[in-house]
């Protein structure tokens, strides 16, 4: 069910002449969240920005293939994911032309933005070791709190597929730590 002051914006995003304003209140309403969803699976602020810019530059050259049968939050998250997932696959094309691939922990350490302790690091480090898919899913999960029916919507998943792959992330996160003891 879509909520009524959701509704109401997707109206508008039909109205040429309310478009624009309703898409403004989106990227505002929507870009702390995609930004936050965005950073835990690049770890670079920069990176993360031009993610979401691309994001949102694609979400409204799309709005008119938004149907408005799901909430505008699950339409963007699925787009911000893929624009990750794509991102990320590029780094690794380029890494493996490189040969150089950038530490997670140096990436981290460098960025001005990042304010995480040394667990909160050992954590991060631990996610970057998850297969792309299965680390969206952890992310959204632990991070957003996002329900397995909504992440299924984003991700175009079973519910059952994502428990499993949830499991599976947090068995290897904690295999993790044992190992660092």
């Amino acid at each position: 069910m879509i909520p009524t002051e959701e509704a109401s914006l997707i109206s508008q995003l039909g109205q040429p002449q309310h478009r624009y304003q309703a898409f403004e209140q989106i990227v505002n309403r929507y870009s702390q969240q995609l930004y936050w969803q965005i950073r835990r699976m690049v770890y670079s602020h920069d990176d993360a920005n031009d993610i979401l810019q691309n994001t949102f530059i694609k979400a409204w050259t799309n709005l008119d293939s938004f149907r408005g049968d799901a909430r505008i939050s699950t339409w963007l998250y699925r787009i911000a994911l893929n624009e990750t997932l794509n991102f990320l696959q590029r780094r690794k094309e380029t890494a493996a032309i490189d040969d150089t691939p950038p530490s997670i922990i140096g990436q981290l350490t460098a960025d001005d933005y990042f304010d995480g302790d040394e667990t909160e690091m050992e954590l991060q480090q631990a996610i970057s070791t998850l297969p792309d898919k299965q680390r969206a899913v952890f992310q959204l999960k632990y991070y957003q709190e996002m329900k397995y029916e909504e992440m299924s919507e984003v991700l175009d998943t079973s519910v059952g597929a994502l428990k499993a792959s949830y499991h599976h992330a947090v068995k290897k996160i904690c295999d993790f730590f044992k190992s660092r003891n």
